[in-house]
C-alpha cells in the first residue's frame, strides 16, 4: 500500500494528525480501589501513561475518566491533556472508546488508543505503532502478544463512525471486522501485563524490580 507521506508527485505531504487516548474510566472492581491511583515506580499509573502518550506526540492527547473522575482529574492538573468524561463509562471499555473517537473526530485522521493499566507499554511502542500506520497505508494497526491481541491499537479516520457506533457492542469485534485491512506489530508476550487486581500489582513490580 502506497505511503501516507507520498503525495504521488514525488513531493512529500505532510504527516497525517494522530491522536491518542488514554482510557481511564473503569471501576476497579477487582481491584478493590481505584488501580490507576497505585504509585508505579515513583508516579500513578494513570499519570505514567499520560507521561508516555505524551512522549509519542499524539496530538491531541484525550483522558477518557469516569469512576472517581473528580479524582483522576486532580491527579492530571498540569498535563498536556485534555479530560473527557464518560459518564457511561459502566457499559465498558467500548463506550470510553466512543466517547474518545467523539472529542477527536474533527480534527485528527487516525486515533491510537491505549489502556491505563498497561505499564509496559512504552513510548517507542507507542511510536512504532504511529510509524506503521504512516508508512503502510493499512486502516487499522493492531498490537498482537503471543496470542493475545492488545492494545495500542491504531484506528484511521474511516474507522471513526464505526467506533461512534460500536456495532457488535465491542472493539474486539470491531477489530475482527476489519482485520483484513489490519497490519499486525508482534510484541513480547511478557508486556502484556495489565493490571486488575492486587495480586497482578503486586506480581508486576516484583517480577520487574
Amino acid at each position: 500500500m502506497p505511503s501516507r507521506l507520498s503525495s504521488g508527485n514525488g513531493v512529500s505531504a505532510r504527516a497525517p494528525r494522530i491522536a491518542g487516548a488514554v482510557l481511564a474510566a473503569g471501576c476497579s472492581s477487582r481491584m478493590g480501589r481505584n488501580k490507576l491511583l497505585l504509585e508505579w515506580e515513583g508516579e500513578s499509573l494513570l499519570n505514567r501513561a499520560v507521561r508516555v502518550a505524551g512522549e509519542a506526540r499524539l496530538d491531541p492527547l484525550i483522558v477518557v475518566v469516569g469512576f472517581e473522575a473528580d479524582r483522576a482529574a486532580e491527579m492530571l492538573a498540569g498535563e498536556p491533556c485534555r479530560i473527557v468524561l464518560n459518564p457511561a463509562h459502566d457499559l465498558g471499555m467500548h463506550s470510553s472508546a466512543a466517547a474518545a473517537t467523539d472529542a477527536v473526530a474533527q480534527e485528527a485522521e487516525a486515533l491510537l488508543i491505549m489502556l491505563a493499566d498497561m505499564p509496559l507499554v512504552t513510548a517507542a511502542m507507542l511510536e512504532e505503532v504511529q510509524a506503521e500506520y504512516v508508512s503502510g497505508g493499512n486502516r487499522l494497526v493492531v498490537s498482537r502478544y503471543g496470542e493475545v491481541v492488545a492494545p495500542p491499537t491504531l484506528f484511521d479516520r474511516s474507522i471513526f463512525p464505526h467506533l461512534q457506533a460500536m456495532e457488535g457492542g465491542n472493539v474486539k469485534t470491531l477489530i475482527e471486522r476489519f482485520w483484513s485491512d489490519a497490519a499486525v506489530i508482534d510484541w513480547q508476550p511478557s508486556l502484556l501485563r495489565d493490571i486488575d487486581t492486587p495480586d497482578d500489582f503486586e506480581g508486576l513490580r516484583a517480577d520487574t524490580s
